[in-house]
């Protein structure tokens, strides 16, 4: 029994290496069934009050959730996070958020991420590459 946990313990840890392996730069959010990436770039965060945060040296770790549709996106400086926003494929290798209009536009590429979106009165931007 205990050379059954050893290997099974070895076996998990293979396999997660094995996954965060291949999570590369050159993955495409697009085709992976899952994604996750760190953009990094200018951020900023608006909640219409005393709120205010924006940087050139911030980051949004990009996750694809289990939907295949839905990304959470988590930034840096304090910045709350993003979660459920749905996507649809464009072209061979864009993501663009369903339902994106001129005050709200989110777009993922392997190497690119902008976003204008806003919400109840808060706005937040990203211009970041990976």
């Amino acid at each position: 029994m205990k050379n059954y946990f050893k290997i099974l313990g070895l076996l998990l840890m293979f396999f997660s290496l094995i996954s965060l392996g291949s999570c590369s730069r050159d993955d495409d959010p697009a085709d992976n069934d899952f994604f996750a990436g760190t953009y990094k770039g200018s951020v900023s965060y608006r909640d219409g009050g005393s709120t205010n945060i924006s940087t050139d040296n911030g980051s949004v770790f990009v996750t694809k959730i289990a939907s295949g549709t839905k990304y959470n996106f988590t930034f840096s400086n304090s910045i709350p996070a993003l979660n459920g926003i749905e996507f649809e494929k464009k072209g061979d290798n864009a993501l663009v958020m369903i339902g994106s209009t001129a005050t709200s536009y989110i777009r993922i590429t392997s190497g690119k991420l902008e976003m204008f979106y806003m919400s109840g009165g808060r706005t937040w931007t990203a211009n970041a590459t990976r």
